[in-house]
């Protein structure tokens, strides 16, 4: 094919292209240092400012889309390496599928470069350059949608630990934050071009930009002098951290040790006054209320009514149909047998002398680690791709729960990755949470980056709606998160302990938390229009093209 055609390049030629690739690997650099754990979250507002002069000298766009993949695969090899664990008990194909996302996440990630050609094409370059930013948000949203979606690295996210100009999220919400940090980049990048080409009036691009963190950091300094949570009602939660070996758990570890385990440790949250105990993710490795564990449920049960709290929890759940005429579509056949079940990711609440046990089933699946993407229309997939800790076939949680204490406090139950998803998180505080409960395990992934970066995204979902965050995680990092961003307390990775505290309750709705699509719609409808408008620009001079042929003939 031609465009894999090598070129003979001159010496000047060569160098031009070494000197675009270090500008591109610069880029990349700076967008992953951006990201925990290095807390270097001002290095994204020139991030892009080497790229973008490479945008200037390449025209066509094959040239321009291998130079950004080398961005974008620089960006992702730094904040993403994680994925694949690599700890010694990590599963051969988590470790696989770490490496292949270095290399295939960047590829979406393409979107808005394509999106900026066809709009040079049919613009020019300034205005293609001033509507990159919605390009770039518009591709953050749709890595929210599909079952192949991943949106961990939204450039919002790089920004969590700006705590002075992340507070503006409670109106424009995460990709809002995205397209201002961009747009500082492009003002940057124009007057620097102005500067080399010696014009006088060149500052008003370098004002523009520093403007798009200034008022921002301003807004910030004065909200975070005036914000009144003291006024709020409270609840004291006692978060559970076991630091158990996420792989031993699920491979024959005693069931009793482990309840025991989490016991000892509510006890001793319940000594210090909590009243709502936090579980972390998936906190037994088995169907506890399917019947088989009368013992283990009926502990639970007993510790909250013995002690008159409540006990939030991540666990696995199942529903088993004896007639399959009475199964939903997405059930699956139990061993060899006539019966058919469902089994989800779970979160359960246990309240003090209530048999009934109110649960939320994960919707947001990580995919390929809890789901086989496209399992419904493939699923001879699920034979070829397993986890050897049994987890890789969770069915899809149908429906937004909040749950509902004796006392009427409202909260959400927020498992693992979807705490990422922005308006997802904002749909359960639409629905009345007044508080945000994140049960997780990062434990798979070792001491690494990523168990850093998940806490500090939790950040954001706290600015964005105002409302506490509580994150309870099996080997960290557990915290209590302030409606102001505010990290209040925490644990350390890989400890065993709880943390106890006073979580604020909200009730009042932030701008983002009632509309938290007008920025994505905006983005995707400037994109789509500007698709649209080639192609119809496209098509009007083929056939202009067409009648002035035959005129002429």
């Amino acid at each position: 094919m031609k465009i894999f055609k090598k070129k003979n390049l001159s010496p000047d030629e060569k160098k031009e292209l070494r000197r675009q690739r270090l500008y591109a690997v610069i880029s990349g650099l700076c967008l992953g240092i951006s990201f925990p754990p290095f807390h270097l979250p001002y290095f994204m507002f020139a991030a892009f400012i080497p790229l973008f002069f490479i945008f200037e000298k390449r025209e066509k766009l094959w040239p321009l889309i291998k130079i950004t993949y080398i961005t974008l695969f620089v960006f992702n090899l730094i904040a993403l390496y994680w994925v694949g664990s690599w700890t010694k008990e990590a599963d051969p194909f988590l470790k696989l599928s770490g490496v292949m996302l270095i290399f295939v996440n960047p590829v979406p990630a393409l979107i808005p470069v394509f999106l900026f050609y066809y709009a040079r094409k049919l613009f020019n370059s300034l205005t293609a350059f001033l509507l990159f930013p919605f390009f770039w948000a518009a591709y953050e949203f749709l890595c929210t949608v599909t079952d192949l979606r991943f949106p961990w690295l939204t450039l919002a996210n790089g920004e969590a630990s700006f705590k002075l100009y992340i507070q503006i999220a409670e109106f424009i919400g995460a990709y809002g934050i995205t397209i201002l940090v961009i747009y500082a980049n492009i003002f940057f990048f124009l007057g620097i071009k102005k500067l080399f080409n010696k014009k006088k009036y060149f500052n008003s691009y370098i004002v523009t930009g520093l403007l798009l963190i200034i008022i921002p950091v301003f807004y910030g300094a004065v909200r975070l002098a005036t914000i009144n949570t003291k006024s709020l009602k409270s609840v004291k939660v006692g978060l559970i951290q076991p630091n158990l070996n996420p792989w031993l758990k699920w491979q024959g570890m005693s069931l009793n040790e482990q309840v025991d385990n989490y016991m000892d440790l509510s006890r001793e949250a319940i000594t210090k006054g909590a009243k709502l105990i936090i579980w972390p993710e998936s906190a037994l490795p088995v169907y506890l209320l399917d019947g088989s564990f009368p013992v283990s449920e009926g502990q639970i049960h007993e510790l909250v009514n013995k002690n008159n709290v409540s006990l939030l929890t991540g666990m696995p759940d199942a529903q088993f149909y004896f007639d399959k005429k009475d199964a939903p579509e997405d059930a699956k056949p139990y061993l060899k047998s006539d019966i058919a079940y469902t089994s989800y990711n779970s979160v359960l609440l246990f309240q003090p002398d209530d048999p009934q046990v109110q649960k939320y089933q994960k919707i947001k699946l990580v995919p390929f680690g809890e789901r086989v993407p496209f399992l419904d229309a493939l699923p001879f997939l699920g034979n070829w791709i397993k986890w050897n800790v049994g987890i890789s076939s969770w069915n899809v949680g149908k429906n937004k729960k909040v749950f509902t204490l004796h006392d009427s406090t409202k909260i959400a139950g927020i498992i693992c990755i979807e705490s990422i998803y922005p308006d997802f998180v904002a749909g359960f505080v639409n629905k009345g949470a007044q508080m945000i409960a994140v049960v997780t395990n990062d434990s798979w992934y070792g001491y690494s980056s990523g168990p850093f970066q998940h806490k500090e995204i939790s950040v954001l979902r706290a600015v964005e709606n105002r409302r506490t965050v509580v994150r309870a995680a099996n080997g960290g990092i557990s915290c209590i998160i302030d409606p102001a961003g505010n990290t209040l307390e925490s644990t350390e990775l890989f400890t065993k302990g709880i943390l106890v505290g006073e979580a604020q309750l909200n009730s009042e709705l932030t701008f983002y938390s009632k509309y938290p699509y007008i920025m994505p719609a905006l983005s995707l409808i400037i994109s789509v229009l500007t698709i649209l408008i080639f192609i119809i620009k496209k098509l009007y001079d083929k056939i202009n093209h067409r009648y002035e042929h035959g005129k002429n003939n």
